[in-house]
């Protein structure tokens, strides 16, 4: 066996707490200091106190906090993308077919809603407009999320 391999052993090692409890055991190190104890720790004295020595409780809280910021920016975005008062010409309709409509009065999603409500027919009796125009209408405004009206038959061109 080879010689001086164990450590020094001392009998009265003292053990200090940070509540200023103290007392003796043996140990490898002379002097021990530890954050809790029996006489601190919420697990014997009964009451409920977060014992946080290295801040987990606030990065915590810091992450629900980003996670929460994150949420409401996304929910905005969504609201935006759907906003009735987006204008047709990010719709990408083509040139003919947002002429037609603007010479109609009808400048933004949410007054291209009101017409198909209204039936495809509102929406075909302005001149330029046709059912490819339509077609594509609906199409554009389904993929940007918006709700669009039903009607008694479905146009595909």
């Amino acid at each position: 066996m080879k010689a001086d391999l164990h450590p020094v052993f001392y009998p009265d090692a003292k053990v200090i707490c940070a509540c200023g409890n103290t007392w003796v055991t043996g140990s490898t190190k002379k002097v021990i200091h530890t954050d809790v104890c029996s006489k601190c720790h919420p697990f014997f004295t009964g009451e409920q106190r977060i014992v946080d020595t290295e801040g987990q409780v606030d990065r915590f809280y810091k992450k629900l906090q980003a996670r929460e910021h994150y949420l409401s920016e996304v929910e905005a975005r969504a609201a935006a993308r759907i906003s009735p008062l987006r204008p047709i010409t990010d719709l990408e309709l083509g040139p003919r077919a947002t002429e037609a409509l603007a010479r109609a009065g009808i400048t933004t999603a949410g007054q291209a809603l009101e017409k198909l409500a209204l039936g495809d027919e509102a929406l075909l009796a302005i001149d330029g407009f046709g059912y490819k125009s339509l077609a594509l209408l609906k199409k554009h405004l389904r993929r940007l999320g918006y709700t669009v009206p039903e009607t008694g038959k479905e146009i595909t061109v």
